[in-house]
């Protein structure tokens, strides 16, 4: 039987859901450039700035320090 998943296993979860949003915008305003016939640095360039809007994405999504609270405390 499965039993209930730890703070440590949600924040884990959480931390790597954050991860692929990131690299999920960085690298398709990459690949757009790409597609574009764009320069490479032009490519790279979209990149970071895909990564920074991604972090910016990922800042408004999820609110707060980023700690997990327990199910015991949520009411």
């Amino acid at each position: 039987m499965v039993g209930p998943v730890s703070d440590e296993e949600r924040s884990d979860a959480a931390f790597k859901i954050k991860v692929a949003i990131v690299a999920f915008v960085g690298l398709s305003a990459g690949l757009i450039t790409l597609q574009g016939d764009g320069p490479l640095w032009m490519s790279g360039l979209a990149v970071l700035a895909g990564v920074l809007t991604g972090l910016l994405l990922v800042y408004i999504v999820f609110p707060g320090d980023g700690s997990v609270r327990s199910s015991r405390d949520r009411r």
